[in-house]
């Protein structure tokens, strides 16, 4: 348990889960991962939970991954059990119904998990970012393979190699989220969607969803992609990108020697 990561379980079955780390944007901790990962085991063994509701405090939905802990991976010293694959994971095999709450910046994995989501709001300031190649990674939770099924090939690429902020209209155009609402509304509306959906047979829904999804397939795109991310942490240029974000410079690239692909 983490006070980064708060539950409420409403009468009618829907879990909220709430980020509340909005003094660091709600960037996403090992710990904070690993929290992340119970309420979704949760959801799957609790008859009682119908549905299970991602909402985040503060102007940012998250900033994705804490960088400080990316830094101490390329280093050598990040977690030996990395809780993030376990939340990943989780997110794949995930049984009951996923609804998310986006507000303000949603990056790198603050976009990703929004994937494996099955109905989402953005307010309409929301922006979905993935800049995973300016810090010279690679893209993860299966989104290199579910984007690209989503958005196509031109698009997807678009939002990986150039990592700019894809705003609330564009992403329910493309079919990234299924509605845009005014800042004020958004957590109630979030709220009445996850009570429509708890009030369907939850029987019906689940089936639905495990026709609907490959998991075999997303969690063996998982390995693939954690394979390659965590050579890329150990990367020249991934030490690079994050002691220029530490120094709050621009990377530069071009003189690293390029490594054999």
């Amino acid at each position: 348990m983490t006070p980064e990561i708060k539950y409420e379980l409403s009468g009618c079955g829907v879990l909220a889960v709430t980020i509340a780390r909005p003094d660091k944007k709600n960037a996403l901790t090992n710990e904070m991962y690993g929290a992340l990962a119970d309420a979704i085991a949760r959801a799957n063994d609790d008859d009682e939970i119908r549905v299970l509701l991602i909402q985040a405090d503060g102007d940012t939905f998250s900033a994705g991954n804490d960088v400080s802990e990316f830094a101490a991976q390329s280093t050598g010293d990040g977690p030996k059990e990395p809780n993030v694959v376990r939340f990943l994971q989780g997110l794949a095999n995930a049984r009951k119904p996923l609804v998310a709450a986006v507000q303000g910046k949603a990056v790198g994995v603050g976009t990703t998990m929004l994937l494996h989501c099955d109905y989402v709001l953005l307010s309409e300031e929301a922006q979905l970012i993935t800049p995973f190649v300016n810090l010279a990674l690679v893209p993860e939770a299966a989104s290199s393979y579910l984007l690209p099924l989503r958005i196509g090939h031109a698009r997807a690429f678009e939002m990986f190699a150039l990592g700019e902020a894809v705003p609330a209209s564009a992403a329910v155009a493309w079919g990234i989220a299924n509605k845009v609402v005014p800042n004020a509304e958004l957590r109630a509306e979030a709220h009445l969607v996850a009570e429509k959906i708890a009030a369907k047979p939850i029987g019906s829904l689940t089936a639905m969803k495990r026709l609907m999804r490959d998991a075999e397939k997303l969690i063996a795109q998982m390995d693939c992609e954690r394979s390659i991310f965590v050579e890329r942490l150990a990367s020249a240029e991934a030490k690079e990108a994050f002691a220029a974000f530490a120094q709050k410079r621009q990377a530069d690239f071009t003189r690293i020697v390029r490594q054999k692909m």
